[in-house]
């Protein structure tokens, strides 16, 4: 198990290097989107958990610690390897500069290995980035969530990064999808990843009504600004359990070596019998195991 330690300080270096080049700036008021989209009727209802306590946004960390889970197609040791694609809303400049705030040599490997993904996309990043966006969400191999609009923070100190006030974050999620649906998302998933991992019950009493189940995880790759895939490969390989999500990042700037570290992790895991799963494939194993 990674140590708290370890989580904090990987997550710490990434929260201080968004909020190092951002700028001040009145923001423009979004156009309120609805909240997490509902199912078509023509398609399988999304799994979801059930709401907390006194209605609470509900969390989901990891899957079933089985070997037996029965989810997907595959079966057997499930587990979840999910990509942050961040970028705040100030990092505009930084882009038009020539940073890259996506990865597209990432997303090719995981189409080449037959790995599906769980994408925890900025509404920002899917402005920027509009036909990766769409391209991703159209791959029945990969689901797109929501990541916030913004990537601020949803607590106070939260390694560095500026903050969303209670009353805009409904609206910053909210906008978010808003992002998805002019990407060409087709159907972007009603799970919720706080940024920086940060949230508090007044958070998840803020997103309640929005209809979101919040995702975590239980294995932090230490990807974030990293430039030894093998540490990071180590690192991924000694968290993993049956039913973990595995955060990791789909941001070249801030993540480099992610791509190295997913060819290297993945046949590794395929050999000691895991399968690759989406994470409303976790959930849905938890429901069955409630």
């Amino acid at each position: 198990m990674i140590s708290l330690v370890r989580r904090a300080a990987a997550l710490c270096v990434l929260g201080a290097a968004l909020t190092a080049c951002a700028t001040t700036g009145t923001e423009v008021a979004p156009r309120p989107a609805p909240s997490a989209p509902a199912p078509s009727p023509s398609r399988t209802p999304t799994p979801t958990l059930a709401p907390g306590p006194a209605g609470l946004t509900p969390v989901f960390e990891h899957g079933p610690r089985t070997d037996g889970t029965k989810a997907g197609a595959e079966g057997g040791k499930l587990v979840a390897l999910t990509f942050d694609a961040d970028m705040t809303a100030d990092q505009g400049p930084r882009a038009a500069s020539g940073e890259r705030f996506d990865n597209p040599g990432l997303i090719a490997a995981l189409r080449e290995l037959k790995v599906p993904a769980t994408v925890f996309m900025t509404g920002r990043w899917a402005e920027e980035y509009p036909d990766e966006a769409r391209s991703i969400g159209r791959d029945p191999r990969f689901e797109i969530a929501n990541h916030s609009y913004s990537h601020y923070a949803y607590t106070d100190d939260c390694y560095g990064l500026p903050t969303v006030s209670d009353d805009r974050m409904r609206s910053d999620l909210e906008r978010a999808y808003t992002a998805f649906e002019k990407a060409g998302v087709p159907h972007p998933m009603p799970y919720f990843r706080f940024p920086g991992g940060c949230y508090d019950k007044a958070a998840l009493e803020e997103l309640s009504a929005t209809g979101v189940t919040a995702v975590q995880w239980d294995v932090v790759s230490g990807d974030a600004f990293a430039t030894d895939a093998d540490a990071v490969t180590r690192q991924v390989l000694d968290g993993v359990r049956p039913g973990s999500v595995v955060v990791m990042h789909c941001t070249r700037s801030a993540a480099p070596v992610t791509e190295e570290v997913v060819r290297a992790v993945v046949p590794q895991l395929r050999r000691q019998g895991y399968h690759f799963a989406k994470v409303s494939e976790l959930i849905g194993a938890a429901n069955g195991h409630a």
